[in-house]
Formats: C-alpha cells, sequence, structure tokens
C-alpha cells in the first residue's frame, strides 16, 4: 500500500469516528442527555495508522443519572 493510499484510509477511519460520535450525540440529545466531552481521543489518532477512540468523557452524577434512566426503560421496553 502507498503513502497515500495509507494517509486516505487513516483519514477514512477518523472520518468514520467523527460520524459516530455525531451520531451518538445526536442519538443522547434525543432522549435529553449530554456528554460534555464526547469526542474523539486525539491520541488515539496520532500515530500514522490512527485507531481512532470515542472518548465519552466525563460528566455529572445528574447527566450520569439520566443515561442510566434511558438505558434502564430502553431495556425494560425491550423486555
Amino acid at each position: 500500500m502507498t503513502a497515500t493510499e495509507q494517509r486516505k484510509e487513516a483519514a477514512g477511519r477518523v472520518r468514520a469516528a467523527e460520524d459516530a460520535v455525531e451520531r451518538l450525540r445526536a442519538g443522547l440529545a434525543g432522549v435529553g442527555v449530554k456528554l460534555p466531552s464526547l469526542r474523539i481521543d486525539p491520541v488515539s489518532c496520532a500515530s500514522n495508522e490512527p485507531t481512532p477512540l470515542v472518548d465519552l468523557g466525563r460528566c455529572t452524577i445528574e447527566t450520569a443519572l439520566r443515561l442510566s434512566a434511558q438505558l434502564e426503560a430502553k431495556a425494560a421496553h425491550d423486555s
């Protein structure tokens, strides 16, 4: 694989991670939850062959409880 192909592949992985973050942000917003630190982990993108990780970050206890309540409601609905 050429260097150009490797850069394109790496950029594709980063774009996929960005899309995943935006999709997760929108989904959480749809149920009233905002994770203020939600982002792509910059360290995971720092190498020549990045393997982007989604950093869910830190949140308040209230946000954690809202997220838990939404997950519990979804699980109850699905069972």
